[in-house]
């Protein structure tokens, strides 16, 4: 077997198939493994190297198969430490804190609501309790047929919540999945609410990697990987798939192939649809994959300041009201090299989120957006000098649009033997993120 794509889910996949006995290949174009969740060196303007990523990951408890594929590598998760609490800072000082709720439903609903300080008796006798009760029956089939098509924002509109309750409970949440409400399925929305917090007897807390995922995920992956027999081809993209004397065959760059009896194709939407419309032999998958869209561009800035955020500043936070900024990361807070770094320097590693970005504003534009809105939620920073940054503006998120589930693949295809595998696939059961790209 090949598997494309050495992200979590061609990871996940090699791992199981190398564990069956399975021969397999796995191909990734970049230098090292992870896709989305790697890491690679940089160095500071110092001199001093570390370990670049693509942004904060949150390992929610109930990810189920993503913590069963990193106690492959350590069984007791070490590698990972607990969040105590997942703060969501709004204007004016507003906080809404998620720890410490009851695990079961309704009683997590109503701990919340209770204790919110953006929810009055009043705001909750606004609110249309049919569309209400529709976060309580979630059902894998029927929701998608009654709600697709409806817009997050349409379905939100409809809940007749007070803007600040809204703001603070809702806003932030679905926004965390990369696509904005007006353009977003109200199916998906109640399918994410359902798997994080409704169906979550965990509740919505979650652990962090303690050093860069390079050092403490993907170089020890790619050790359990090499000693059950996988090759791993790195440096090398995939450029089509043919079929070869009753076989198929992964074509690379300068003529390379490699013959095999199955494909994984585990890369990002648009390099799936790149490699689908570049293969003939994978023309059945045209209608579902050549469906598939990205979100808006989301963006990755971190900050290396001269002097530490106030003591009482979360390790992370999530933002609403702050402009185009979603959520702040102190690394040096949880991660060891930050904390390293920042304890040479004496001052602090801070990243910032903006998801779903307007597509025609440019990067100064949201450098300054995203720059101004920390300093509003952290007034202190504002004092700070900037002594290195990394600024990062990508577009390959999964997009889930009204009306798209219908068409949207899931793993198995129409070509024997060729299956799908990454956060954008349909699955019978809700999942999202780190989570849906593992399953």
């Amino acid at each position: 077997m090949v598997v494309i794509g050495g992200g979590l889910a061609g990871t996940a996949a090699a791992v199981l198939l190398a564990e069956r006995g399975v021969a397999v290949t796995l191909v990734e174009r970049e230098a090292y493994l992870g896709g989305r969740a790697g890491a690679w060196t940089e160095r500071l303007r110092g001199g001093t190297a570390f370990e670049m990523e693509r942004g904060f990951h949150a390992f929610f408890r109930h990810y189920a198969n993503v913590r069963a594929l990193l106690r492959r590598i350590d069984p007791d998760l070490s590698l990972l430490t607990p969040l105590s609490d997942y703060p969501l800072l709004g204007p004016g000082g507003a906080v809404e804190s998620f720890s410490g709720l009851p695990t079961r439903t309704p009683l997590n609903v109503a701990a919340l609501l209770l204790r919110s300080p953006s929810v009055r008796l009043s705001d909750l006798l606004r609110v249309d309790l049919r569309t209400a009760l529709t976060m309580f029956t979630f059902d894998p089939e029927q929701t998608y047929l009654d709600l697709d098509a409806t817009t997050a924002k349409e379905y939100l509109d409809g809940l007749r919540l007070a803007p600040g309750a809204r703001q603070m409970l809702f806003d932030v949440f679905a926004h965390s999945f990369f696509n904005p409400d007006s353009d977003y399925s109200a199916a998906e929305l109640l399918a994410m609410f359902h798997f994080y917090f409704l169906g979550n007897r965990e509740g919505l807390v979650f652990d962090v990697v303690k050093e860069p995922f390079s050092t403490a995920v993907w170089r020890p992956m790619e050790r359990y990987l090499r000693a059950r027999g996988v090759a791993i081809a790195s440096r090398r993209e995939a450029r089509a798939v043919e079929r070869e004397e009753g076989r198929f065959a992964v074509r690379l760059g300068a003529g390379e192939r490699l013959a095999c009896d199955g494909v994984v194709l585990a890369v990002t939407v648009p390099a799936v649809r790149q490699l689908v419309a570049a293969s003939p032999a994978l023309a059945a998958l045209e209608g579902g994959v050549g469906s598939l869209e990205v979100a808006p561009p989301f963006a990755v800035w971190r900050l290396f300041l001269d002097r530490p955020c106030a003591p009482e500043r979360a390790p992370f936070a999530g933002t609403t009201g702050f402009g185009l900024l979603d959520n702040i990361s102190l690394y040096e807070r949880f991660e060891g090299e930050s904390r390293r770094i920042a304890g040479a320097t004496g001052g602090s590693v801070v990243e910032l989120h903006g998801y779903a970005l307007p597509e025609a504003m440019d990067e100064g534009a949201i450098r300054a957006d995203l720059l101004a809105s920390l300093h509003r939620a952290y007034p202190e920073t504002a004092a700070a000098r900037v002594l290195d940054e990394r600024f990062l503006l990508q577009r390959d998120c999964p997009a889930f649009r009204p009306g798209s589930h219908a068409r949207r693949p899931g793993v198995r295809t129409p070509v024997p033997a060729v299956v799908l595998a990454g956060d954008y696939v349909k699955l019978p059961f809700p999942s999202g993120l780190m989570e849906r790209a593992t399953a």
